[in-house]
C-alpha cells in the first residue's frame, strides 16, 4: 500500500506544480491585457503616461525526502514597471496632455510585443492545463486499478 500512497503523493505534487503555473500565467495574461488596454493612456493618476507593467516569476523550492532542494512550482514575485523602455514623444500642441513645448509623451507599450507575449503566456497556460488534465486522468486510472 505504501507504493500506492507514494504514487498519489507524486500525482498530487504534479497537480500542485501545474496549478502554480496556471496561476502565474493567469496573472501574466491579466497584466498584458492591462498593458494593451492602456496603450494610449497619456495621463495617469500618478502623473504622466501609462508605464508598461511586467511580471517576474521565481521558483517555489521545497526539500525532498533526502533534504535536497527541488522546484515544486512557480510564483509571481513582482508586478513591476518597465523603466528601461523610454516613452515615445510626439509633437502635438493640440493634445490636452501636451507640455509647454507642445510635446506629448506616449506610453512605452508596444502592441506587437504585447501580443507576442500574450500568445506565449496563453500557450504556457494551455501547457499547464494539459499537464493538469493528464495528471487527473492518471489519478483516475490509478483509482480504477486499485479497486
Amino acid at each position: 500500500m505504501a507504493g500506492i500512497d507514494n504514487t498519489y503523493s507524486r500525482l498530487f505534487a504534479g497537480m500542485r506544480t501545474s496549478s502554480t503555473g496556471l496561476a502565474a500565467e493567469r496573472m501574466r495574461i491579466d497584466v498584458i491585457a492591462r498593458n494593451i488596454a492602456n496603450a494610449n493612456s497619456t495621463s495617469t493618476p500618478e502623473g504622466g503616461p501609462y508605464r508598461r507593467r511586467t511580471v517576474s516569476f521565481s521558483p517555489l523550492m521545497q526539500k525532498d525526502d533526502q533534504g535536497k532542494p527541488q522546484v515544486t512550482g512557480v510564483s509571481v514575485t513582482e508586478v513591476g514597471q518597465d523603466h528601461v523602455t523610454p516613452f515615445e514623444v510626439i509633437h502635438d500642441p493640440s493634445h490636452p496632455d501636451a507640455d509647454a513645448d507642445g510635446n506629448v509623451s506616449l506610453p512605452n507599450v508596444n502592441a506587437t510585443k504585447e501580443m507576442a507575449d500574450l500568445i506565449t503566456a496563453m500557450r504556457s497556460y494551455d501547457a499547464n492545463l494539459r499537464a493538469q488534465q493528464s495528471l487527473m486522468r492518471m489519478a483516475e486510472r490509478a483509482l480504477e486499478l486499485a479497486r
